[in-house]
C-alpha cells in the first residue's frame, strides 16, 4: 500500500508541492499503524478478550477457524464458484463479461459522460471580475461600467456585498499574484471584489453563482466594447487562465494574425467564456517637443518647461503636513484639477519665466512648445526568451473541463494554413507539454490548466507504472513465481467498473484527487489480493486440492475483506461531500466496493487457470 502512493512523490511542475505531502503523510501513518497492529493490538486482545475464550477441552475449541462457516454466504459462493471452476467455458464468460464491464466503464470517458478536469471547482466565499476597457478609455467612463456591473451583480441574494477598484488593482492572492493582477493600473482597468454570504446561508455554490451573473456581466462589457473575466479562486495551482493559447512567430506582424485566427476559433467554441489577449489596440501618444532657440532666447531653459509639464500632467508632493493624529506624515501634492488637464493642449496655456532673472515677464509654453501625436509602442511579451502573444478565455456552462473545448478546437486549428502567418508548411505545429524549440516558424503551445492536467496525468501514471514494477518484483521472492504476481495485479483496474460509474451517477468530474484515490485503492485491492493467493497456497501445503483450496480461500477470508471495505467506505464517506476531496472519496468506496465483490471471484478464478494444469486437477 505505501508503494500504491509513492508515485504522487514524482509529480513536477505547479502541482508537486502539492502532492507531496500525501505519500510522506501517508507511509509515516501506515509504518506507525503497523507498528501498533503487531505490538499493542496483541498485547489488547490478550487483555481484553481472555475472558472470552471457551474452556479448554470444550467443543468450542474444537471449531477450525482456517475453515468457512456453514452459512447462506458460504453456500451461495461455493454454487457459484464450482461451475466456474469445472467448465472452460463458463470461466471464459465470466472473464469476458468482467472485461466487458470494464470497457463500458472506460465508455463512459469515451463519450463524455464522465468528464476529466485537472481539479474539481471550489467553494469559496467570493470571487472577482477583472474588467479590461479600450484603450484611451477614461478613468471615469471605466468606473462607470464597473458601477454597472456592481449593480448587476448585487442582485443575486447570495452576495454580501461588492467592492470596486477603478483604476488600481483589488487586493490580490496567490491567484493574482500568478496572474500579475497586481500590474493592473491605469484608466483602462478596475476590479469588482464580490463577497458571498457564509456557506451556511446559501445553497448554492460560488461556481454556480460566478456562472449565473456571467451572463449579465458580459453583456454590459459587450455593450462598452469591453474584456471582462469572472475570476474564481481555483482549488489548486493558479494558472495564468484557464485556457491559455500561446502564439509564436518570426514577427510581430505573423504573430498577431495567427492570434486574430485563434481567436476567431474559441469565439464560435461553445463553453469558451472570457476571452481576451495579450494585444494592445494602438495608443496615441503626445510628445511636447522644446523649441531650443525660442527657449534660450528668453532664457528658459528644458529643465524648468520639463518640470512644468510633469507638475502639470502628474502632479508633485511639495512638503509634509504633521498631524497630532496621523502616525505618518501627510503629504502634501500640488495638482491641476482633471478638466484642467484633459487636453494635451491645455498644458501649452501655462507660463513660465526665465529661472535666472526672476523680474522677466511670462512666458506661455505654447510659444516654446509644440505638440507632436505618434503611436506608443505596445507592451512585449517574452516566454523563455521568445516572442510570444496570448490569448487567454475560461470554460463555462455547456463545457466546464477545458479538455472537450481543446479537443473541439483542434478540428478548426488544423485546418489553418500555417504559410499564411510566416510558415514553410502548411500544417500549424500543435504543442502541449513543450514550447517550440524556435519561433522561426509559426507555432502555438496549450497552457494554462490543461497543461498542469498533462502534466500531472504523466506523471503520476510513469510512477504508477514503475511502481508496479516494484510491487511485482516483490511479489516474485515472495511467491517465487512469475505468474503470480500478474494474477494478484489484475484486480487493480477491477476497481474502474465501480470508480467510473459512481462518477457518472453523482456528476463529478474524474479529477486529479479522483486518480489518487484509484492508486490508494490499488494498495487496498494488491492486499486483498495476496491474502486470497497466499491462504489458497497455505491450503494447498496442508494438502487439499488446488480446487478445494481455490473456493475455500475465497470463502474463508471474505470476512477480512467485507471489515477492509467497510472502514475504507466508512473513512472516506466523511469527505464525500467535500467539493475538493469528492472524487478521493468516490474512487476509494465505489472502487473498493467493486473489488470486493469482483476480485473475490476473479483473482481465485485466475489463480486456478494459471496453475491446474501443473497440478493435474
Amino acid at each position: 500500500m505505501i508503494a500504491a502512493i509513492l508515485p504522487m512523490a514524482f509529480v513536477g511542475g505547479l502541482m508537486g508541492p502539492y502532492m507531496r505531502p500525501i505519500p510522506i503523510g501517508s507511509t509515516a501513518a501506515m509504518l506507525f499503524s503497523l507498528a501498533i497492529a503487531f505490538t499493542i493490538t496483541p498485547w489488547a486482545a490478550v487483555r481484553v478478550l481472555k475472558r472470552h475464550l471457551p474452556a479448554a477441552g470444550s467443543a468450542a475449541t474444537a471449531h477450525d477457524n482456517d475453515h468457512a462457516p456453514d452459512d447462506w454466504s458460504t453456500r451461495l459462493y461455493h454454487r457459484v464458484m464450482e461451475p466456474l471452476l469445472d467448465r472452460a467455458r463458463v470461466r471464459w464468460a465470466f472473464l469476458g463479461g468482467i472485461v466487458g464491464l470494464l470497457a463500458l466503464a472506460g465508455g463512459l470517458v469515451l463519450i463524455g459522460a464522465v468528464k476529466i478536469k485537472m481539479l474539481p471547482f471550489d467553494n469559496k466565499s467570493e470571487f472577482q471580475i477583472v474588467l479590461n476597457t479600450p484603450e484611451g478609455t477614461t478613468l471615469e467612463h471605466t468606473a462607470r461600467i464597473a458601477r454597472e456591473m456592481a449593480d448587476a451583480v448585487r442582485r443575486e441574494p447570495e452576495v454580501r456585498d461588492v467592492q470596486i477598484y477603478a483604476g488600481t488593482a483589488a487586493p490580490f492572492n496567490f491567484n493574482g499574484l500568478v496572474r500579475h493582477y497586481f500590474l493592473r493600473r491605469g484608466p483602462t482597468v478596475a476590479d469588482v471584489q464580490v463577497n458571498l454570504v457564509g456557506k451556511g446561508e446559501r445553497s448554492h455554490q460560488s461556481h454556480d453563482i460566478a456562472k449565473r451573473v456571467r451572463p449579465a456581466v458580459a453583456a454590459i462589457a459587450a455593450k462598452y466594447g469591453a474584456a471582462v473575466a469572472v475570476a474564481e479562486v481555483p482549488p489548486g495551482p493558479p494558472v495564468l487562465q484557464t485556457m491559455v493559447a500561446e502564439i509564436y512567430g518570426p514577427t510581430d506582424e505573423s504573430r498577431l494574425a495567427l492570434a486574430t485566427a485563434v481567436r476567431d476559433i474559441m469565439e464560435k467554441a461553445t463553453g469558451v467564456v472570457d476571452l481576451d489577449w495579450y494585444v494592445e489596440a494602438p495608443q496615441p501618444k503626445v510628445r511636447y517637443v522644446v523649441d531650443k532657440e525660442k527657449a534660450a532666447l528668453h532664457g528658459v531653459s528644458e529643465a524648468v518647461i520639463a518640470q512644468t509639464l510633469a507638475l502639470a500632467a502628474q502632479g508633485q508632493t511639495v512638503d509634509l503636513l504633521h498631524l497630532p493624529n496621523e502616525r505618518e506624515d501627510v503629504p502634501i501634492r500640488l495638482e491641476l484639477p482633471a478638466s484642467a488637464k484633459s487636453a494635451a493642449a491645455q498644458l501649452l496655456d501655462l507660463q513660465v519665466r526665465c529661472d535666472l532673472r526672476p523680474g522677466a515677464p511670462l512666458v506661455p509654453l505654447r510659444e516654446l512648445v509644440r505638440t507632436e501625436t505618434t503611436l506608443g509602442e505596445a507592451s512585449r511579451y517574452r516566454k523563455n526568451l521568445k516572442n510570444v502573444t496570448y490569448v487567454t478565455a475560461d470554460v463555462a456552462g455547456a463545457v466546464e473541463s477545458p479538455a472537450y473545448a481543446l479537443f473541439a478546437m483542434h478540428r478548426e486549428l488544423g485546418k489553418l494554413d500555417a504559410r499564411q502567418f510566416g510558415g514553410t508548411e502548411a500544417a500549424l505545429p500543435l504543442y502541449h507539454l513543450n514550447q517550440p524549440f524556435d519561433d522561426q516558424q509559426p507555432a502555438m503551445k496549450w497552457d494554462g490548466e490543461w497543461h498542469i492536467t498533462l502534466e500531472v496525468f504523466r506523471d503520476l501514471g510513469l510512477a504508477f507504472a514503475a511502481v508496479l514494477v516494484l510491487i511485482a518484483m516483490l511479489m516474485v521472492g515472495w511467491f517465487r513465481s512469475y505468474v503470480t504476481p500478474f494474477v494478484v495485479m489484475a484486480a487493480i483496474p477491477f476497481s474502474l467498473i465501480g470508480i467510473l460509474p459512481a462518477h457518472w451517477a453523482m456528476g463529478a468530474f474524474f479529477t486529479a484527487t479522483s486518480m489518487i484515490g484509484f492508486m490508494a485503492g490499488a494498495g487496498i485491492v494488491v492486499r486483498n489480493s495476496i491474502i486470497l493467493v497466499d491462504f489458497i497456497e497455505l491450503r494447498r501445503s496442508h494438502g487439499l486440492s488446488l480446487r478445494d483450496a481455490v473456493v475455500e480461500a475465497g470463502a474463508v477470508r471474505f470476512r477480512p475483506m467485507l471489515l477492509t471495505a467497510l472502514a475504507v467506505v466508512v473513512g472516506a464517506s466523511v469527505i464525500l461531500a467535500d467539493p475538493i476531496f469528492q472524487g478521493l472519496a468516490i474512487s476509494l468506496m465505489f472502487g473498493e466496493i467493486a473489488s470486493l465483490l469482483i476480485s473475490r471471484m476473479a483473482v481465485p478464478v485466475l489463480y486456478y487457470m494459471a496453475n491446474h494444469h501443473k497440478s493435474g486437477a
